[in-house]
């Protein structure tokens, strides 16, 4: 399972998601959907602007889990 902690980066940096928004120049709504892992998908150009303004690396902000049965 891919999980997304953009989140947990936004609060420890003392950041919000419209701060992301704004430093990426990606829409509040697309990067709320980022956020909240309600999207499928996310382009290599895009993690690479959250990655700029958060100053990370994408496995800071993408991880992979195991899913337990």
């Amino acid at each position: 399972m891919i999980v997304i902690k953009i989140a947990e980066l936004l609060e420890k940096k003392g950041k919000t998601k419209y701060w992301l928004a704004k430093q990426t120049g990606i829409s509040a709504n697309a990067i709320g959907k980022i956020v909240d892992s309600k999207t499928s998908s996310i382009g290599f150009d895009v993690l690479d602007k959250i990655c700029q303004a958060l100053e990370c690396n994408v496995g800071d902000i993408i991880v992979y889990e195991k899913e337990s049965k």
